[in-house]
């Protein structure tokens, strides 16, 4: 039986590839490709994306794990070939659900609607993106579809990059923390906001740029196996372990590059350690999204906006900035933490970013179950905006246009942002827990401590492991909001002195 596994890895490899070929040309889409391009663009990645899935479900596929299946009762179930065996299964028993005509269609409409998508936010109309949208809303809910019956029309989107989550638990959960963040947000808007000035500036943005790959390269990312480039909406994509790649957004008028590309870096960091053993398959790549996201969140925010961090590379961000030089760490420490209520989602502060993500989330809920039509997308946004955070965008840009999730087709994603907030405090409470002496050294610039310890216990396994009984392992228990909901609430009653 040892040569049907072997077959069947190599099968795995091949598709793995043709996965990894689609990336690069999303990732060049995203980085370089010139937008006269957008159609030829779009066939090639139509193409490849269908290849690589008629790969994965053909005959051979399915006889081989009928034949291996023997071989994987006998095995350690937490070995590298059982958990390949299982989360192969599963994979081949979704897809071949799918047809390829459809993966062809939906790879077509998401690389053309996001160019679609860049002209409509550069314009800041959304009429523009308004027909690609329908398209891609239409074709999630025909995805959806092939997996019927479902409790949810949400669900078998939301099992794409949360396995084992269910949207009435997501609703829970989020049910959960609402009101308390409402609180919190309302016991804030109460206390003097801290003194922000020293972010009203001009930040030239080469310098930003050689201040984020510091950052990068000092948290941990390996340049060696990556690189930095610019794109619209940083994002951070793999096409093998050895080559994960992340971007980031310069803007000469806020100071957000430097966080945005710690965000990226945590999910490459994630990427780049997970084990070589199991590259070229299923495994080699993050548990899920909620866990990925604890990862960039942690680095963002948890470390990155730490007067623990401050302290080691505050003198840093000095030198490119020289008009920092009279603005105490203090200062700054509470600039970068202030709770403003905003338009854009990756520039928002902790204690308001889930409610962005909520919004988010009831909007495309009300799409995919006929209650809310594309067409009226922009005015139901403007109306959450001013429902949960008392604002409304001026524009499109600002509103229902900012993020790419959607013209990549990433219906089901936005949930695992709130949920990958509250595992990085779970994480964040057992790192600190094993080792007492995090902040001294995070302090000194030492980050080797709590990345080898992220290694050991998280990224080494990949997707061995289902998300949740992965962060059982990690932290005792299931997906708990408490320890996010205390970290906010301690963080913020400092800053502000909310008693």
């Amino acid at each position: 039986m040892q040569e049907e596994l072997q077959r069947l890895k190599a099968l795995i490899a091949e598709s793995y590839d043709l996965r990894r070929i689609t990336a690069v040309l999303d990732w060049d889409q995203q980085v370089n490709m010139p937008h006269a391009a957008a159609e030829s663009r779009a066939r090639q990645t139509a193409l490849v994306s269908r290849m690589a899935h008629e790969k994965f479900i053909a005959d051979e596929t399915g006889a081989l794990l009928e034949e291996c299946e023997a071989v994987g009762k006998n095995l350690d179930p937490e070995s590298d070939d059982a958990c390949l065996l299982r989360v192969v299964k599963r994979d081949y028993d979704r897809q071949c659900k799918v047809p390829a005509e459809y993966v062809a269609e939906f790879a077509h409409a998401t690389s053309a609607g996001h160019v679609a998508w860049e002209k409509a936010k550069a314009a800041s109309d959304f009429k523009l993106f308004e027909s690609s949208l329908q398209k891609i809303f239409d074709l999630r809910r025909q995805y959806s579809g092939f997996f019927a019956p479902y409790d949810h029309v949400y669900d078998p989107l939301l099992e794409e990059f949360e396995p084992g989550m269910k949207t009435a638990a997501v609703l829970e959960i989020f049910k959960k923390v609402r009101p308390l963040q409402v609180e919190l947000i309302k016991a804030i808007s109460e206390r003097p906001a801290p003194d922000c000035k020293c972010l009203s500036n001009h930040f030239d943005p080469h310098a930003q740029w050689e201040l984020s790959v510091k950052a990068a390269a000092a948290i941990g990312y390996d340049f060696s196996r990556g690189r930095l480039d610019k794109a619209v909406h940083p994002f951070t994509t793999t096409f093998s372990l050895n080559d994960v790649r992340i971007t980031t957004a310069v803007s000469p008028e806020t100071l957000t590059a430097l966080h945005s590309t710690m965000h990226e870096a945590g999910h490459a960091i994630y990427e780049q350690n997970v084990s070589p053993s199991l590259e070229y398959t299923q495994l080699a790549t993050g548990a899920s999204l909620a866990i990925h996201e604890s990862q960039s969140r942690m680095w963002e925010n948890i470390v990155g906006r730490s007067r623990a961090f401050l302290r080691f590379f505050y003198p840093k961000i000095q030198k490119f900035f020289p008009q920092l030089n009279t603005v105490s760490l203090e200062n700054f420490y509470q600039a970068i933490n202030k709770v403003t209520p905003g338009f854009i989602r990756v520039e928002a502060d902790e204690a308001t970013y889930n409610m962005h993500v909520m919004l988010r989330l009831e909007l495309e809920i009300a799409i995919l179950e006929g209650n809310l039509s594309v067409n009226d997308l922009p005015a139901a946004w403007n109306d959450k905006m001013r429902e949960y955070l008392g604002i409304t965008p001026p524009n499109d840009a600002l509103g229902c246009l900012q993020d790419v999730h959607w013209s990549a087709g990433l219906v089901g994603y936005f949930p695992t942002y709130a949920l990958g907030n509250m595992i990085s405090a779970q994480i964040w409470e057992c790192v600190n827990h094993d080792n007492p002496q995090l902040e001294q050294q995070i302090e000194q610039g030492n980050f080797e401590v709590l990345r080898e310890w992220l290694k050991e216990k998280l990224h080494r396994h990949g997707r061995k492991f289902e998300p949740r009984d992965l962060i059982k392992r990690v932290t005792g228990s299931d997906i708990d909001p408490e320890p996010y909901l205390k970290y906010l609430s301690n963080k913020y009653s400092e800053i502000y002195g909310i008693k």
